[in-house]
């Protein structure tokens, strides 16, 4: 049951059409492939019956690309008429700022399990968005993600404990949580531990480890993001804190690393 019900638009209309059409072609393509399946014994009529399946789907494929057009909407929204709401779904729903729909697809996903929706609930939850405001619950839905390895929930739970926000702030506990975002390739979380080995946030500042983590940084942000501007500043000022053996050596980590 909805969360938030609404009366249906003429939107919701359409969306209903297109989705018996994606099941009427979706019925279609099993006939075919059990019509291909009676005459596995005959090799002409095997490959005709598999044309057949293959002009099916591509006729299938040619509608949905054309459904698209005619609603406007993306794929991840399109996607989500002919199978049970994602986390894809959801999160369109939060970018477009439509938080309230958001928080009615996300939670049932998150207390299913889903990670990523566990860890949007908690973005959610901590902006106060289709939510009040709720560091407690931001938390909780952070950690579930982070124990499962979602990236963005160990990048948040830094964040939480470095910023003491919901949590006493803790320098080693939020270290922690960046170092496993940043070992799995997140950029920022991989700038955010930087900062702490630069600063020596959790004991004596570590210039090699700084530097190797700003130079991966500023590899993983996009070219157009000016955090990769500001990792390169921040790794060339530390370079100049440091010996030409102590470079070579944090550049050959960087080479060497792999994300896990």
């Amino acid at each position: 049951m909805s969360l938030f019900p609404r009366m249906r638009s003429s939107k919701d209309r359409e969306n209903e059409a297109l989705q018996e059409r994606v099941y009427t072609l979706q019925g279609a393509l099993a006939q075919c492939k059990e019509v291909a399946g009676r005459w596995t014994g005959f090799r002409r009529v095997t490959s005709i019956g598999i044309a057949v399946v293959f002009l099916a789907l591509g006729f299938a494929l040619g509608v949905y690309r054309d459904s698209i057009k005619e609603t406007g909407g993306s794929v991840a929204r399109v996607s989500g008429l002919a199978r049970a709401p994602s986390f894809e779904v959801a999160d369109a729903h939060y970018r477009d700022g439509e938080y309230a729909k958001a928080l009615e697809l996300a939670r049932p996903l998150a207390e299913a399990g889903d990670a990523r929706a566990q860890a949007l609930l908690g973005v959610m939850n901590y902006r106060g968005r289709g939510v009040s405001q709720n560091y407690d619950e931001a938390l909780k839905w952070f950690r579930r993600a982070a124990d499962q390895g979602d990236v963005g929930g160990m990048f948040y739970l830094g964040f939480l404990y470095s910023e003491g926000e919901g949590v006493p702030k803790n320098d080693v506990e939020s270290a922690k949580w960046f170092r496993l975002a940043a070992e799995r390739g997140d950029p920022q979380s991989q700038y955010n531990l930087a900062l702490s080995y630069a600063k020596g946030e959790t004991g004596e500042p570590d210039n090699v480890s700084g530097y190797m983590w700003f130079s991966l940084a500023a590899a993983r942000f996009a070219s157009s993001d000016a955090q990769r501007a500001t990792a390169i500043a921040r790794r060339d000022q530390l370079a100049s804190k440091m010996t030409p053996a102590e470079v070579a050596e944090a550049q050959r980590r960087a080479r060497e690393w792999q994300p896990k």
